[in-house]
């Protein structure tokens, strides 16, 4: 980090120090109760003459310009509402007195991440747009974007800087640029990053095998699970281990270090491999984590695996690989911990005896699960330059964090406008043990209203009707699926969570931002890498061939890559 990067993170660190001193009462886990300051102003551009308040209503409506990723699958609004008019926006405007408009809307995934490069191309910017890391920077580097120093300080709310602070100045640093806050970060529950084996644990018991704990054995009931005619329907049509979908990642990697649903991460990492992150080596310098010899031993590995038949035969081709999950014909996959919310509602809708249970596995060599683990912020809210209300922003994801537990979880979340996430990073770990206190009589609802964990409160009305006894048994029998919704996030949370609660080695990439070299090499050395390790796993190359991959990867812009690294990390 540069000086001036340092001063800010300082700055806005003892903001958030002074804030948490001013505050009365005891303070809760996340970052507690902070008193909010009194200092008027929205970051230098004009805005209405007010006390800074974090969710004050405007006297005269004001417009937001946003451009939104819908998905065209998405079946949840009610009959008569739309994108634009929602229980969302009308929430909005009732507390805020502030209109969104859609001026441009897309399917989620590469066709929101392209209309966003088209925008900034033509500078063509809506008010507030949701950018990932690289177009944050193109943004900046072109003076599109505003500066949110001030209006942070002034209009945050507390629930949101208790949240930013418990990243310990991650989630600051990846929007500080030149001592300037330039976007408001998203923070995500690090559960998002471990990655677990999700296993129906009805097909094990029905074939007599035990929950795998290494690779080798994962390999034996992946087998089993194709060739012992687990469904019992007498047919060859089941599936071991469902790997990713066309166009998705084989694992998470420093630009995507979360959220990798159906990839083999759980796999590389019993190996100490950890492909796609930035890992200090043996010198204290910087490597690059694909081309270690680790990551060779586990590409020989999943090749065995896969001619063997444990891996699903469609890895990298299938054109959806929630659907074999759903269809009840796979019985292993890999994905975070709110599995729960999808694909496993359709998958228990067609078969409410699939007990899908989570785990904290395959195990390394050292029998530990050794993870590799994100940058807490992967979604940037930016709001461009010369909006007049750069403070609306904030106002907007103070207004979500405080009264998201008050909508109907059965719309989606996506229809709130420009929506970024905010999770104290231990939430579900947190959640997960406060829940069983609740079931165990020792906790009610009103001691969990804590700022932050926005939902918990609301959890605590309702996990004594989605859980059934035993309360320490969370096979799928002991589940009331009436209230799916309900149903979804406590079974993320009780058996998706459980495995947070295992010991773990944590895994970090050194750098989560990309460098001067990779912002016209890092697309080509990418598919460099995919393409020669799907090539590998499939049989369509030789193991050796990660040699020459190696070898080409350094030649074709790595080293550079690599020397920068090692500046951005000594700053």
């Amino acid at each position: 980090m540069k000086a001036t990067k340092k001063s800010v993170l300082l700055a806005l660190a003892a903001l958030l120090v002074t804030v948490t001193a001013c505050s009365s009462g005891n303070q809760p886990p996340a970052g507690g109760n902070v008193s909010e300051g009194a200092a008027s102003g929205n970051g230098g551009a004009t805005a209405p003459a007010e006390t800074a308040d974090p969710f004050g209503k405007y006297e005269t409506p004001v417009t937001i310009n946003v451009g939104q990723a819908i998905d065209p699958t998405d079946k949840s609004l009610p009959q008569g509402d739309t994108p634009e008019n929602n229980q969302y926006t009308r929430h909005i405007k009732e507390q805020l007195n502030i209109d969104t408009k859609i001026i441009w809307q897309t399917a989620s995934g590469q066709d929101y991440d392209q209309k966003v490069n088209l925008s900034i191309a033509s500078d063509d910017l809506p008010d507030l747009v949701i950018v990932n890391d690289a177009q944050l920077r193109q943004m900046v580097k072109a003076g599109q974007v505003e500066d949110l120093t001030e209006a942070f300080e002034q209009y945050a709310s507390p629930a949101i800087k208790g949240i930013i602070e418990k990243t310990e100045g991650r989630a600051l640093d990846a929007v500080t640029f030149d001592g300037k806050m330039m976007a408001l970060p998203n923070v995500t529950a690090r559960g998002d990053a471990v990655h677990t084996m999700w296993i129906r644990k009805d097909w094990l018991d029905k074939l007599g095998l035990e929950v795998p704990k290494t690779v080798e054995e994962l390999e034996k009931v992946a087998k089993a699970f194709v060739e012992g005619d687990p469904d019992g329907n007498g047919q060859a049509d089941t599936i071991g281990i469902t790997g990713q979908q066309a166009g998705g990642k084989l694992y998470a990697n420093f630009l995507a270090s979360s959220n990798n649903t159906f990839g083999l991460d759980p796999i590389f990492s019993a190996f100490n491999a950890y492909p796609g992150f930035w890992l200090e080596g043996e010198d204290g310098k910087p490597v690059y984590g694909s081309i270690q010899p680790q990551v060779k031993e586990a590409l020989a590995k999943l090749r065995d695996m896969y001619a063997g038949g444990a891996i699903d035969r469609e890895l990298s081709i299938r054109k959806d690989a929630a659907e074999p999950v759903i269809s009840g014909k796979s019985g292993i996959f890999f994905g975070p911990f709110w599995m729960g919310y999808w694909p496993l509602p359709d998958a228990i809708k067609n078969d409410p005896n699939a007990n899908w249970q989570s785990y904290a596995l395959p195990l390394d060599k050292n029998g530990e699960f050794s993870p590799h683990m994100a940058t807490p912020s992967t979604q940037f809210l930016a709001v461009r330059k010369g909006y007049e209300h750069p403070e609306a922003a904030l106002k907007l994801m103070n207004l979500l964090v405080r009264d998201e537990a008050k909508f109907d979880v059965s719309v989606s979340l996506n229809h709130y406008p420009v929506r970024i996430v905010y999770a104290p990073v231990d939430e579900i770990e947190y959640s997960l043990t406060a829940l069983k206190e609740v079931l165990a009589g020792t906790k009610t609802a009103a001691d969990l209203d804590i700022p932050g964990y926005k939902l918990l409160a609301d959890d605590a009305t309702k996990i004594g009707k989605a859980k059934l006894e035993p309360f320490d048994n969370n096979d799928i029998k002991y589940w009331n699926t009436e209230d799916i919704g309900t149903w979804s996030r406590m079974y993320s949370i009780f058996v998706g969570g459980a495995p947070l609660l295992e010991p773990r080695n944590e895994v970090y990439s050194l750098v989560y931002s990309q460098t001067k070299t990779m912002e016209s090499r890092w697309a080509n050395l990418e598919k460099l890498e995919t393409e020669t390790f799907l090539k590998i796993i499939m049989g369509a190359a030789p193991i050796d061939a990660f040699d020459q991959f190696v070898e080409d990867w350094k030649k074709q812009g790595g080293d550079k890559v690599t020397q920068e690294v090692e500046e951005e990390v000594k700053g």
